[in-house]
């Protein structure tokens, strides 16, 4: 049995909900950099003079660094290791959040979204793997759901700076993020360990050691070269007896692609135009940030909550209920804004659902791939699903300049996620946790 298998079957140690908290940690960052820019839009908007479609320009130009790094950079964690890659993506990230805080154009600002973007991109594709790896088959769910949460955690704390700063100075706003970072940088160089599925596939020096220390911190038994070299020949066996695995993996992979666009569509336009469309809906830019929080705040509750419903049904089911939940809620949430007090508590309930979405959709990835593949097939799902990032909040701001009101670019983003139902159907028959034979197969 390889040390990936092992793992799963086990119980989970402290160890590794340690390593679950870091990877939350990190994810915090991605939350608190888009709510950063969120939040900030009506004043950045105001100093720099912008239209709504160079505001929706100059948030997806951070999403656009974050694609070309998922697509592009992340696959070198199956290389290097993810450990390497997520340092430097840390050090990216906290010169573009410092960068972006000193601006003193948009184009300057820009340039530092993007690098941002760069950072972050790494991160999330990385963390999102080293999660699921070292978390069980029974708590895989629910550790991607706390995981996932962080998100919000981060958002949330991105609002309450923005909240403090309203009529003051936005950027604090970033050097806050930008010292968030730096400090995710020296806790990560200092606890987080390699994964020890790439340690286990790639071999490189002092393998056995590392794997070795990493499974005593998670009171496993310690393996031998000769059952690093068995894992080998098995999974050198396996690979020529399935020579068309990567035939059988395009249809997933494009599946998984599709649940990624629709979902982070819906997700960045929620998180992203929120605000601004709510000022221009006539509310004060403080109730504009006190909806906008409500929706982080739900979010750090709906990752954990669709975690522990995937405990109970597959996570794929589950992600379903949710992504047509949240169509439904988002439509709900935009008529009801007028009272502020519906509209924060319908909100929580919005941003638990999209959050719960997002987790979904790191949950049901990683399983579909191997070990040696995972993160390159989850880089790539993330970069795709970028895509849709990229293009919800453009799209809005063109069509915000050409009449759209706040209800019908909620309507038309609510559609768009619940077509994510669909996409999910069609990857029944090749979810490995619908599918227990596919699981073996790839799991082999």
């Amino acid at each position: 049995m390889n040390i990936t298998a092992r793992i799963s079957q086990a119980p989970m140690s402290g160890y590794q909900w340690l390593i679950v908290a870091l990877c939350t940690f990190m994810n915090c960052l991605d939350g608190f950099d888009v709510m950063a820019v969120a939040f900030t839009g009506p004043s950045v908007t105001e100093e720099f003079a912008l239209s709504g479609s160079e505001f929706g320009l100059l948030v997806s130009v951070g999403l656009i660094g974050m694609a070309i790094d998922s697509m592009l950079l992340a696959p070198f964690a199956d290389l290097i290791g993810r450990r390497p890659l997520i340092l430097i993506s840390l050090a990216l990230g906290t010169i573009g959040m410092f960068g972006a805080a000193a601006a003193p154009s948009v184009t300057v600002m820009g340039v530092s979204r993007f690098i941002t973007g760069i950072g972050v991109g790494s991160i999330l594709a990385s963390t999102n793997v080293i999660a699921s790896e070292f978390s069980n088959a029974r708590n895989r769910g629910l550790a991607i759901g706390i995981y996932t949460a962080g998100y919000g955690i981060g958002a949330t704390a991105a609002s309450l700076v923005a909240k403090a700063t309203v009529g003051g100075d936005w950027r604090i706003v970033f050097y806050a993020g930008g010292v968030g970072t730096l400090l995710a940088l020296i806790v990560i160089a200092l606890i987080l360990p390699e994964s020890v599925a790439f340690l286990e596939q790639r071999r490189p020096n002092r393998a056995l050691e590392r794997i070795n220390r990493t499974l005593a911190r998670m009171r496993m038994e310690s393996v031998t070269e000769a059952d690093l070299d068995r894992a080998a020949a098995t999974r050198l066996d396996t690979e020529r007896a399935g020579s068309g695995w990567l035939k059988q993996l395009l249809t997933p992979t494009i599946l998984l692609w599709l649940v990624f666009v629709t979902i982070m569509f819906g997700f960045y336009f929620v998180n992203s135009w929120t605000p601004t469309l709510l000022v221009e809906e006539g509310l004060s830019e403080s109730a504009a940030v006190t909806a906008g929080m409500a929706i982080s705040i739900g979010g750090t509750v709906g990752s954990v909550l669709y975690g522990v419903a995937a405990r109970v049904r597959t996570p794929r089911v589950v992600l379903i209920g949710f992504s047509l939940l949240s169509a439904a809620m988002m439509i709900v949430f935009i008529v009801s804004t007028s009272a502020l007090w519906l509209g924060f508590g319908i909100g929580v309930v919005v941003g638990a659902l999209i959050n719960g979405c997002i987790a979904g959709a790191y949950t049901v990835g990683p399983p579909l791939y191997p070990a040696n593949l995972r993160s390159v097939g989850m880089g790539w799902a993330l970069g795709m699903g970028r895509i849709g990032a990229i293009l919800s909040p453009t799209i809005a701001g063109m069509l915000k300049d050409a009449g759209a009101s706040a209800t019908q670019l909620y309507v038309g983003a609510a559609i768009v996620v619940a077509a994510c139902a669909l996409v999910l159907v069609g990857l029944r028959r090749h979810d490995p946790e619908s599918t227990p034979t596919a699981k073996e197969t790839l799991a082999a």
